[in-house]
Parts: C-alpha cells; sequence; structure tokens
C-alpha cells in the first residue's frame, strides 16, 4: 500500500510531547531531542541515551562542542549539583565521548532491530524499486555515500512520493559506511531505507538526539513547519 504522500518523518510530534529543560541553556526542548544523564550508584556521571535509568536525571540540550566549553568553565558541575540535589558525583574526564558513543550505539542498535524484523532495506536497486513504488517511508544514506547514488534514490523517493519537485531528500547519517557495516553486520552497506511508518519513528527518536548533539540539524524529508510544531509543544517541564 502507498504511504500517504504526506506523512513524513518528523512531522507527527504531538503538540503535548513532553519536555524537559536543558541544565546548561535553560532552554525548554522535546524530551526526545535531548540527552539524559544519570548517575550510578558510586556517584559517576554517565549517559543514558535511551532515557531509561531509573532515579533523578538532568536533561542537556547542547551540542557536544558547547558541553566541552561548559566543562572546562566549570558550568558543567554547578549545574549538576543543583540537579542532583548536591549529591556526591564524579565527572569522568571524556564524558562528551561516552556520550556520543552511547548515542552512535543507540541509534545503530534501532536499525539494527529494525533489520531483524524485516523492514529495513539495503542496497541501492532494492530501496529504487520500493521507493517508486512508494514503499519506502524513510531513506538515508552514509556519510560518505556518493553523491550521484543519493541523488539518484532521493529522485526514486520522491517519485514513489508523488513528490517531484520538492526538496524531499534521504537523510546524510554521521556514520560512514565501514561503520554502518560493521554494526549491521553487512558488507558495503551505503543506503538504507525503511517500509514502515512506525519503524521510521523508532528510529527518529536516537537520530534526532545524535545530530542534536553532534551540532546537526535533521533538515531533510521533514516538513517546514516541524521546528515550530518542537517550539510550540508545552506539557509540563520535568527532570526525570
Amino acid at each position: 500500500m502507498r504511504i500517504p504522500h504526506n506523512e513524513r518523518l518528523g512531522s507527527g510530534i504531538p503538540a503535548d510531547a513532553p519536555e524537559r529543560k536543558c541544565i546548561l541553556s535553560g532552554a525548554h526542548g522535546v524530551r526526545d531531542d535531548l540527552v539524559r544523564l544519570a548517575i550510578s550508584p558510586d556517584g559517576e556521571v554517565l549517559p543514558d541515551a535511551l532515557a531509561r535509568a531509573p532515579g533523578r536525571g538532568a536533561w542537556i540540550g547542547v551540542s557536544r562542542a558547547e558541553l566541552e566549553t561548559a566543562i572546562a568553565k566549570g558550568k558543567l558541575k554547578g549545574a549538576l549539583a543543583r540537579a542532583f540535589k548536591g549529591a556526591a558525583l564524579t565527572i569522568p574526564d571524556d564524558l562528551p565521548e561516552r556520550i556520543e558513543a552511547a548515542l552512535r550505539r543507540a541509534f545503530t542498535d534501532r536499525l539494527g532491530l529494525e533489520m531483524k524484523s524485516g523492514k529495513l532495506l539495503l542496497g541501492s536497486d532494492r530501496i529504487a524499486e520500493h521507493a517508486r513504488g512508494g514503499q519506502v517511508a524513510w531513506l538515508a544514506h552514509a556519510a560518505d555515500a556518493r553523491a550521484d547514488g543519493s541523488r539518484k534514490l532521493d529522485q526514486a523517493w520522491r517519485v514513489g512520493r508523488e513528490e517531484e519537485g520538492t526538496g524531499l531528500a534521504g537523510t546524510t547519517l554521521p556514520l560512514d559506511r565501514a561503520t554502518l557495516s560493521v554494526a549491521l553486520g553487512r558488507d558495503n552497506v551505503v543506503h538504507l531505507a525503511l517500509t514502515d511508518p512506525a519503524a521510521a519513528q523508532r528510529l527518529e527518536i536516537p537520530l534526532r538526539r545524535l545530530l542534536r548533539y553532534l551540532g546537526q540539524a535533521e533538515t531533510t524529508g521533514t516538513d517546514e513547519g516541524d521546528a515550530a510544531a518542537i517550539a510550540a509543544a508545552a506539557s509540563p517541564v520535568t527532570t526525570n
């Protein structure tokens, strides 16, 4: 069955999506865009990439570069002390690196789960066939994918979704083909697609977190009003 032409990854953020407050910037953001930090039983601050660890958490909505600046200036230590109510804690020297690694792993783990469920497509020919048939809900390319190959699949996707002449295009991932190949246990993974809109929504959360932390913005394949929808989310802010 063809996917409705206006059903895009990122356009389904509900108006009542839960918000959290970044402990560094003070800005409010959709929970699924921010990164949660938790403390281990011995007081070490660790990334909680899936936001599932028990107990109190602290949320950050800044990029890795901004986090490193905050650490260097001592701002993160004070912000964490307030967030965790003065609990004894230790900030690892490599916390920014640990966060990035955890976010990358959360994203590739999600990809692996969707592949096991049969919803992830690999291979240019297979993706192009499904894209032209309107059976692709999400499209992405490795960071080192050739531009001409990506353009051809983007065009096939637009044709299948009856969106020719628009800027709809697959997302360029912050992962190269070698990383994707290792993560998925396949050779030469360059292009990826999902056939199921629900699977695309599941993948969207870890991808948005990763891109935001890397200082990038996922704008391809999304509606122009997405940013406004995120900013308009107005549910109560909590720290859990």
